[in-house]
């Protein structure tokens, strides 16, 4: 199959051609298994009518020509032509349009096929990123395509898995069943087509695009009845030269160094490299720190050297805050003296424009072994090694999580709510320009980090998104990650040649990326603090029935509410277990899901339903609803939640537990206690508890640790 793929394609690079008409397109996807329905190309309106006559009325006649894309467009396309006569006016209107819309165009006739009705319209396509590669598109189609705009798309290769969770992920995939009388579409046959289309692109990458509008499918089958694809370079940005084992060496010297020194160090408290050493020394670093500043003796205590070449001891990582016209001979001078990394805080480069300054300070890095960190960065923290190499205020709260982030402001957005919220952190990492290490170093390195269990990133761009992908899909299977990306506009590398060029913007692509990778997307930074702060406190789940323990009524609708938006399975009650929450709730209650104790209930009552659903093993996770009332007070609530896990915990395993509490200003200390106690909990919101644990699922369903819902 590939070497007649390989003939065709080859013919059209020959006439200098990106675009396959129909015809070729077609024959591309029969090469491959793929049903299509080809008919025959006609030359003039008597062949056209014989055509037709074998093929059986009515029929659909379209364009055939390299020179024009868009048939649609010009009026090259005539559907249910019922008779000979039509068919005759057809062929000549359609060659007549052809001819008006672009006289020089090459029309190398009209396809008469026989028209497909019975069915749904679908749409399947491939788009091409030079971040990502190619990924594919799966949705409703039709006219419709782009206005209905309920479209999914993964990156190649995928599975059998990955087709069908495609099909079952867009908004309109009830109409694929018996919907109003409809027939049920045939979702492996669809989901076939897909699987077939990236083993095409695997085989053969240069095909950049691929539009199949519309994709027939019933009950008995599925089939291509129109299809375009375009053809071209499919270069990607791959700038990774290092091992995974270069990686974490290197890593691990920067964040764990022997010796740090700083390269512009000051005496002068208005200046970064005042406050960086400061910062260092106030964080409790206990390794030895090398103050660089040929003009000083000593700052805050510290004797100074000329330059790193003079210290006498080994040197692990420098933190650099001079003129960026400076940097890169500071670099080279770090080679030399065999220093593993550069935080570079000092800016001037890429991000205002200078290109060719940023390019040579790449290059000093690759010629001397140095990993460069920014430039253009507030530095990085990792409380393990009690490091605080920046010149932002120290954060010293060890804790499981891994930050990192492209924004200066959004890390002090991250410092702020970590202190806020006493979230222990193992480390905080600014990225800025990303001119060396990026995301997929980062992930590599707190991958194999003991000290760390969650990774949290906030990401404007991805250099590499192969290896971006590739990192973060080893790494997920054993911790979650979780991104913010910021920005979401067309990647504008080439004109969209099809409804899915159309369709697939930057965002789109980057949703596919981190499915594949298995990394949880969020969708502001709320949530991915929230989520930084939450996951590495409660246990994996083992399997999809959620419960809603609350006080108040109203508060539970909001509750459920959120949980459908967020993929969670509100489990049903067995009428045992339902049963046995009565006993608990008085008359004017409700039992079901959720469970609505009532705002008028003491604390025995919230003890004994929470002891229930976490000691049933037909519960999973667990959703509490506090209203704050006089009989039981918030602090008096977060005591009983405590109480009851642990004994509950005493004879059964460990369950997600988020709590949501609505009420005066005395929820945020109880939200406090429960934190400390391993219940994520949020005062004044019943969104927030419900993101945190869709987080959770959505992370452990990525990861095979449970199975998805169908």
């Amino acid at each position: 199959m590939g070497s007649a793929v390989t003939k065709i394609l080859s013919e059209v690079k020959q006439q200098g051609r990106a675009i396959l008409t129909e015809v070729e397109s077609k024959k591309v996807l029969e090469a491959y298994g793929i049903k299509v329905s080809i008919g025959s190309v006609a030359t003039d309106p008597e062949t056209a009518v014989e055509i037709a006559d074998k093929l059986g009325y009515p029929v659909v006649m379209k364009l055939v020509s390299p020179d024009i894309s868009h048939k649609s467009d010009v009026g090259g396309v005539m559907l249910n032509v019922d008779s000979p006569a039509a068919v005759k006016s057809s062929f000549t209107d359609i060659i007549n349009k052809a001819k008006m819309h672009k006289p020089d165009a090459s029309v190398q006739g009209v396809l008469v096929d026989r028209m497909v009705t019975e069915g749904l319209e679908l749409v399947i396509g491939a788009t091409f990123s030079r971040q990502f590669g190619h990924a594919v598109m799966f949705g409703l189609g039709g006219i419709f395509v782009e206005a209905a705009d309920d479209v999914v798309f993964r990156l190649v290769p995928l599975t059998g898995e990955d087709s069908l969770d495609m099909i079952r992920e867009i908004r309109g995939r009830k109409i694929l069943g018996n919907f109003r009388g409809k027939s049920v579409v045939n979702v492996n046959a669809v989901a076939d087509i897909i699987q077939k289309l990236s083993t095409l692109l695997s085989d053969h990458p240069e095909i950049l695009e691929v539009d199949l509008n519309p994709v027939i499918a019933s009950e008995s089958g599925a089939i291509v009845v129109d299809a375009r694809m375009v053809i071209g370079d499919p270069r990607k940005v791959s700038d990774t030269i290092y091992t995974s084992e270069e990686i974490i060496t290197g890593m691990r010297r920067i964040f764990s160094p022997v010796g740090i020194a700083v390269i512009g160090a000051s005496g002068d408290p208005s200046k970064l490299g005042y406050s960086t050493v400061k910062n260092i020394i106030d964080g409790g670093y206990k390794g030895k720190i090398y103050p660089i500043n040929p003009k000083a003796e000593e700052i805050l205590g510290l004797k100074c050297y000329r330059s790193v070449q003079e210290i006498p001891d080994q040197v692990d990582v420098a933190v650099i805050v001079i003129p960026a016209k400076n940097v890169a001979d500071a670099i080279t001078a770090l080679g030399t003296k065999g220093v593993a990394g550069a935080i570079v805080i000092s800016s001037g480069f890429a991000e205002i424009g200078n290109n060719e300054l940023q390019k040579e300070l790449v290059a000093r890095a690759v010629e001397n072994k140095v990993r460069i960190l920014g430039p253009n960065i507030f530095g990085i923290y990792y409380t393990p090694a009690d490091l605080c190499a920046t010149f932002c205020t120290p954060y010293t709260e060890k804790g499981p999580t891994a930050l990192s982030c492209q924004s200066g402001g959004v890390g002090m957005a991250i410092i702020g709510y970590s202190r806020a919220n006493r979230m222990g952190v193992s480390a905080i990492v600014g990225v800025g320009n990303k001119c060396d290490v990026d995301e997929d170093d980062l992930i590599t390195f707190f991958g194999q980090d003991p000290n760390t269990k969650v990774i949290a990133m906030h990401v404007e761009d991805i250099k590499d998104g192969v290896a971006f992908v590739k990192a973060a899909q080893k790494v997920s299977r054993q911790k979650p990650i979780v991104a913010l990306k910021a920005g979401a506009t067309p990647l504008g590398e080439r004109a969209a040649f099809s409804h899915t060029g159309a369709l697939a913007g930057d965002d789109r692509i980057y949703s596919a990326a981190f499915a594949k990778a298995g990394i949880v997307r969020v969708s502001n930074l709320e949530q991915l603090l929230d989520c930084a702060r939450s996951l590495s406190k409660m246990p994996t789940p083992k399997g999809e029935n959620v419960l809603i323990v609350t006080g108040a009524g109203g508060l539970g609708v909001l509750l459920a509410d959120a949980c459908s938006r967020h993929q969670l399975h509100l489990m049903t009650l067995e009428k045992d277990l339902d049963e046995a929450f009565k006993k608990y709730i008085p008359p004017f209650g409700a039992t079901g899901n959720p469970v609505d104790i009532t705002g008028g209930e003491p604390p025995e009552t919230y003890e004994a339903t929470i002891r229930l659903a976490l000691e049933d093993d037909r519960v999973d996770a667990l959703i509490l609803g506090y209203w704050h009332t006089l009989i039981t007070p918030p602090m008096v609530f977060a005591e009983t939640v405590i109480r009851a896990k642990q004994a509950a915990e005493s004879v059964k395993a460990q369950k997600p537990i988020v709590a949501a509490l609505s009420g005066d200003v005395e929820v945020e200390r109880a939200a406090s206690l429960l934190e400390a106690h391993g219940v994520p909990a949020f005062p004044y919101s019943s969104e927030r508890a419900v993101v945190v644990l869709g987080a959770l699922y959505r992370w452990a369903r990525m990861a095979g640790r449970i199975n998805p819902r169908p």
